[in-house]
């Protein structure tokens, strides 16, 4: 028995034991409905297929009508949660920073992809008739191209090709290409195939969505880059929720997966399952927003020097303070995975 499964049956009879003597908790809080935030990584007719099922199960287990959220962008979900439209919600790391941070939002969970990857890449793409086989290529003729940027709300498609192929090199997009375009992943991806744009950002999770849902368009594709790790898509709820509630939806994800339906129906969304999270999952990507505000900083000839110093300065007193914080949580997730890998061992001896 691996630690994941020996997890989702000791997590049940945890929360059964704090529930017993009650009704559910769900019905004592007289919740009727949960509406759940989609992410338009692309077009809600694709989504909607994906979820259904996903979300019939949900509601079929918590005994509640869970109703889904589309919007035509990211930051539509984030406002819904923060004026209590919706109580939880699937994002990026991004975007649900935004959502912690301004949207009253709490991280519960985390998605784990399938065949258990810790996590997902950004890509920049262009069409195989592209004469560019890197950015650096691509980046001396930018003034002539025209550039299919993410949702600004996006981690992949927006924030972590922002810093690193854009920040880091003191280039502002907006100015170095002919025309700058925001949209989704796929969006883009078709955009890129039916040559409307000559280069664009998309990450690994929508190659693989795009690989099964229009393979003569995936391949037209050809990468030119690829990100360090970004760490998998976090679950959120709305942190004023019903701690009784919570430990209900808790226990659904948690546990989603065990039989061959559940898994069939999280392959169509490319997960394997979920695993607990925090809001300190979003350290690494604060990290990387400050080093891009810190690389804007740095390169703004417009700013008087003591002006830039001082700005400087207070980025990187933030920036050590995230280092201590990163660190302690990187000791914290390393003991974790120990632990558990020493209970797996003692279960099957």
């Amino acid at each position: 028995m691996n630690a994941r499964n020996l997890r989702r049956l000791t997590l049940p009879l945890i929360t059964g034991l704090s529930l017993l003597g009650s009704q559910s908790v769900i019905a004592e809080e007289q919740i009727n409905t949960l509406n759940f935030g989609i992410i338009s990584t692309e077009s809600s007719s694709n989504q909607a297929p994906m979820w259904e099922p996903f979300l019939a199960d949900m509601s079929e287990q918590l005994g509640v009508e869970v109703k889904p959220f589309y919007a035509t962008d990211y930051a539509a979900v984030i406002q819904a949660m923060r004026f209590d439209k919706i109580d939880l919600a699937w994002y990026g790391n991004k975007s649900a920073m935004e959502a912690v941070d301004r949207a009253g939002g709490e991280i519960f969970a985390q998605t784990v992809a399938e065949g258990g990857q810790p996590g997902y890449w950004s890509l920049m793409i262009v069409h195989q008739d592209s004469p560019y086989q890197s950015v650096d290529e691509m980046l001396k003729d930018a003034g002539e191209l025209t550039f299919g940027n993410g949702d600004p709300n996006s981690t992949s498609g927006y924030l972590v090709p922002g810093y690193y192929i854009f920040a880091k090199r003191g280039i502002d997009p907006t100015e170095a290409f002919a025309r700058t375009l925001n949209s989704n992943h796929e969006t883009n991806a078709l955009s890129i195939a039916n040559k409307m744009v000559d280069v664009a950002t998309f990450n690994t999770e929508s190659m693989a969505r795009l690989e099964q849902t229009h393979p003569d368009k995936a391949e037209q594709l050809r990468v030119i880059w690829k990100s360090p790790l970004i760490p998998s898509d976090p679950l959120v709820w709305r942190e004023n929720l019903p701690e009784g509630i919570k430990a209900e939806m808790r226990e659904f994800f948690m546990a989603y997966g065990d039989d061959a339906d559940e898994q069939e129906i999280l392959a169509a969304l490319q997960w394997d399952g979920f695993q607990a999270s925090t809001d300190d999952q979003l350290l690494p990507i604060r990290q990387l927003e400050l080093f891009k505000q810190r690389a804007q900083i740095a390169n703004d000839a417009t700013l008087a020097t003591a002006d830039k110093q001082q700005k400087l300065e207070e980025l990187d007193v933030k920036l050590a303070s995230l280092d201590k914080r990163l660190e302690a949580y990187e000791a914290a997730q390393a003991r974790s995975a120990d632990n558990a890998d020493n209970t797996t061992a003692m279960v099957t001896q």
